[in-house]
């Protein structure tokens, strides 16, 4: 499957799981259901002040950057795109990192919604940055170093002895 593709999925998916919570700290809903395990309160997590960044609301915050996601997969392959998909996607993961990190230590509580949104950024954040490594290989495959002779060689030519 084309990286870009995965990306477009992932985004929709994480956008997709955010959208309850965005309803729940704009007020729409009062409750937000949660699996019927220990440990999981998503109104706790979703109305703590972690929550607010700024003061705003970090779920409608998470849709939008969902939605620059597939904004970058639209733009192509060309190189400045794939790095610009990559270094956002490295941003987002380290985010969710940190939102991770928060949810057992500060609200002793775990956010399905938000773990979902989680594995949607580190999944994105894999085949962004799988899609600039191998953008990376390409452009550099027609030079390669010859480490015996430390000569550059063109691909295809034959080395000089």
């Amino acid at each position: 499957m084309n990286p870009r593709r995965g990306i477009v999925l992932l985004s929709l998916g994480g956008m997709a799981s955010m959208v309850p919570v965005a309803l729940l700290q704009a007020g729409v809903v009062r409750h937000l259901p949660d699996p019927p395990a220990p440990g999981f309160d998503s109104d706790r997590v979703n109305l703590s002040s972690q929550a607010y960044p700024l003061g705003i609301p970090d779920g409608p915050l998470a849709i939008a950057s969902f939605a620059s996601n597939l904004v970058l997969a639209g733009l192509g392959d060309a190189p400045p795109a794939v790095f610009a998909r990559a270094l956002k996607s490295m941003i987002d993961a380290l985010l969710a990192g940190w939102h991770l990190y928060l949810m057992p230590t500060r609200e002793r509580a775990w956010c399905s919604y938000c773990l979902v949104a989680v594995l949607a950024s580190l999944g994105i954040a894999g085949l962004a940055v799988g899609d600039l490594r191998q953008m990376a290989r390409e452009r550099a495959e027609p030079f390669r170093i010859d480490a015996g002779r430390w000569r550059v060689l063109a691909r295809g030519r034959v080395p000089v002895s």
